[in-house]
């Protein structure tokens, strides 16, 4: 096993445990059927590469304390789990599995869904209050998270890839424009709030900033790759929906191959990100590399 999955692992178990003691606090004042479907959607698995991200650039500035960032880490979680919800409601991409399992609307229903969906998001801002830090550093979070995951980020980004669907993009810059969005809107947000939350000087808030910005393209392009390369048992989700779908991804545009190119270069270019961070940017480039070859 390498390093970034044994470190991803232990980060995984750490925000599991997080997130299980934050559902067991609020499940009697939930009504049971929300809480079932939260649970569900919540602990349904994945990587938890967002909150490892956050960490990581809070380690790399200093930060030591783990156990003070562990609302701000199950946070993203929680609102990263709602737009998942959301992006698999029939509505939206219609799709039936995720992380290896029926989606919440399948599981449960529509209603509920949305409705699980929407107390995740209202969660993720309710637990940004509740960090043992400054207000001025947890309005900066919030303000930061909200437009990370809103309009002028993930909800804006996922407007445009569904309106992408219905006229062809062959402009790599317009592909670029929606993922910035989409995706790399909250892994950006993850690795600023780290920086912040570690009370980063200036040079290491910049050089976790860019190389949150970095890895959210990175992060895409694999992302596309795999769509295309793996199938639904080994992605843990429907495959080869985004070609079905008429969706603008950078395989679409460029292809496979180009698009393992383009892959490559962003992750030397997330490498020369960390250089200001010294020795303490090892994990992080360990993290890119990762996120370049998952499930290779």
């Amino acid at each position: 096993m390498s390093a970034s999955i044994t470190l991803l692992n232990a980060h995984k178990s750490r925000v599991h445990e997080a997130l299980l003691a934050t559902l067991h606090d609020r499940q009697h004042v939930t009504p049971n059927t929300l809480w079932q479907a939260m649970h569900y959607a919540l602990l349904a698995g994945g990587k938890r590469i967002r909150p490892a991200l956050m960490i990581e650039c809070y380690l790399a500035c200093g930060g030591r304390d783990l156990a003070a960032i562990m609302p701000a880490a199950s946070s993203i979680e929680c609102m990263h789990t709602y737009s998942l919800i959301h992006d698999d409601l029939p509505a939206m991409d219609n799709d039936d599995l995720r992380r290896g399992q029926p989606t919440c609307h399948k599981k449960f229903d529509e209603a509920t869904a949305i409705l699980a969906a929407d107390a995740l998001q209202a969660l993720a801002f309710e637990l940004v209050t509740t960090l043992p830090t400054t207000d001025s550093t947890k309005l900066s979070l919030i303000q930061s998270l909200a437009i990370a995951s809103g309009a002028q980020g993930m909800v804006g980004g996922q407007m445009l890839d569904i309106e992408s669907e219905s006229h062809t993009i062959e402009s790599i810059l317009d592909v670029e424009r929606i993922h910035l969005h989409k995706t790399g809107a909250l892994l950006h947000y993850c690795c600023h709030a780290g920086a912040l939350l570690a009370r980063a000087d200036r040079v290491q808030t910049a050089a976790c900033s860019r190389y949150g910005k970095i890895i959210g393209l990175l992060f895409q392009v694999a992302d596309d790759i795999l769509d295309t390369t793996h199938g639904s048992a080994t992605l843990g989700k429907s495959s080869g929906k985004d070609a079905a779908q008429n969706k603008a991804t950078y395989v679409s545009i460029l292809g496979v191959k180009e698009a393992k190119i383009m892959a490559q270069e962003m992750y030397e270019q997330a490498l020369l990100a960390c250089d200001d961070l010294g020795d303490n940017g090892t994990v992080l480039k360990q993290l890119a590399h990762y996120i370049l070859t998952r499930n290779h």
